[in-house]
């Protein structure tokens, strides 16, 4: 049994508490050997303070006072790297790190200490809601670069097809494997497909010049999706309005989808071209330092909804990493099962009750947890949710890849009656992660969020493995 404690965390706890401090607490007090560091974000979630804090209260550790992040690159940028890109000035320009490289400053440290660091990253990298996005973005002509949806209009996230955006990808990454000595890259991708967005009442892209060349390449007809989405869209909105139908909402869903198969062949192609990104930079992390490790860090709407279910296999992500990291925030969950289970309600499964459609896809997805109206409340149990999940995980690579269980520590809620973190739900999520045969565990998703009295749970686990 191995010992591959990792957690999140973002630039501005080691200027809050200060270098050695934050390393100091992590070492010996939680038993931490890797450092997940967030080194470039917009969002408050990965660079910031607590986002939840007026739910949550301030942890017990860290300046209890909001952070007005502006967002960009915590480390310096080599202008090397990015000359065939329009977005070389990204430097972020928080007052708090003037002056400062947040590689520079904790890579040595930990280093010295025996302690390893990853760099974290997660896109979208823009307009992320609910992850406490900068208010303004301050790169010109990005907006140049958005996404065109199926109306027409610009979209809110930038175009991974526009060469500037995504060869800026390439580039940040390239900089800062070459360029300093970290142990890892671990990388998530977040987007909503075509179909999601349909489901969750929005009009999908990517229609952008790029993005149209590149299907015209694979063959696509990209005017005949783009009329079959129209007409799928249109039957999205009238069942989210409420109109009734003679044959059910599920049935005449199926129906449209059937009539217009072009839907399913623009859904593939944003498929593989998004999974292309990953595909991309696993290389390019193996072209730059062969022996380095490059991760997924797995949403947890891959195992909350059957479309990405069946969509991302694990098998299939093993072929570009050497390690994944399932997302499940136990307490958080059933806020996030509700809100996920509520874009169908709304839709597909608007003729069932929660309670119906609850008893149905968990039985479906393999989940066994509380009813659909205690969920919120109750959370999902580390001995039943993440011991499955791990289960699954472990069982879907196949050996091929590490599995290192994400471990909600204080995940930010967003209603008041959503399960509160305790000590014994993450020491329980430890001991549940090893049962299940998983190699480690990423305390997530921020510990600027986290309380110490709850990371005091995973001292208590490893000891009992004995692992500390």
């Amino acid at each position: 049994m191995q010992r591959f404690v990792g957690i999140q965390i973002s630039p501005i706890s080691f200027v809050d508490e200060g270098v050695e401090t934050v390393l100091d607490t992590l070492q010996h007090r939680v038993g931490v050997n890797v450092l997940m560091l967030g080194t470039v974000s917009w969002l408050g979630l990965k660079s910031g303070r607590s986002i939840s804090h007026a739910l949550d209260g301030w942890p017990d550790h860290g300046v209890p006072a909001p952070y007005q992040m502006r967002g960009g690159a915590y480390f310096d940028p080599d202008p090397r790297y990015y000359r065939d890109t329009f977005m070389a000035d990204y430097r972020s320009r928080d007052p708090e790190f003037a002056g400062k490289d947040i590689l520079q400053m904790v890579v040595p440290a930990a280093h010295a200490r025996g302690m390893q660091v990853y760099i974290e990253l997660m896109e979208p990298f823009f307009k992320y809601a609910g992850h406490g996005s900068a208010a303004a973005v301050e790169i010109p002509t990005l907006a140049q670069a958005m996404e065109i949806d199926l109306l027409g209009r610009f979209g809110s996230e930038p175009s991974t097809s526009h060469p500037g955006y995504r060869t800026w990808i390439h580039s940040m990454i390239e900089d800062q494997v070459r360029n300093h000595a970290i142990d890892g890259v671990m990388w998530c991708n977040e987007r909503n497909s075509p179909l999601d967005t349909l489901i969750q009442g929005g009009a999908p892209g990517d229609f952008s010049p790029a993005a149209r060349r590149e299907a015209q390449d694979r063959g696509v007809n990209v005017e005949a999706c783009r009329q079959a989405l129209l007409r799928l869209y249109d039957f999205m909105q009238e069942a989210a309005a409420g109109k009734s139908f003679v044959d059910g909402t599920l049935i005449t869903f199926l129906r449209t989808l059937l009539d217009n198969p072009e839907v399913l062949v623009w859904e593939k192609f944003w498929l593989e071209r998004n999974k292309d990104l990953d595909r991309e930079l696993c290389g390019l992390v193996k072209w730059c330092k062969p022996t380095l490790p490059f991760g997924l860090n797995v949403w947890n709407r891959n195992h909350f909804n059957l479309l990405r279910r069946a969509q991302w296999p694990w098998a299939e992500q093993t072929r570009y990493a050497d390690f994944v990291k399932p997302i499940t925030y136990q307490h958080q969950a059933g806020e996030v099962w509700t809100k996920e289970l509520g874009f169908l309600r709304k839709t597909v499964l608007r003729d069932f009750t929660p309670d119906e459609a609850t008893t149905a896809l968990f039985r479906v997805l393999g989940l066994h947890e509380a009813p659909f109206a205690q969920l919120v409340a109750a959370g999902m149990d580390p001995d039943t949710y993440v011991h499955g999940q791990c289960v699954e995980a472990v069982k879907g690579v196949e050996g091929r890849a590490k599995v290192y269980m994400g471990i909600g520590v204080d995940a930010p809620r967003t209603r008041p009656d959503t399960a509160r973190c305790s000590t014994d739900i993450v020491r329980r999520s430890v001991l549940a992660t090893y049962r299940a045969g998983g190699d480690g565990v990423v305390l997530a998703p921020n510990y600027a969020s986290m309380h110490l009295t709850h990371l005091d749970g995973v001292a208590q686990a490893l000891d009992e493995l004995g692992l500390r």
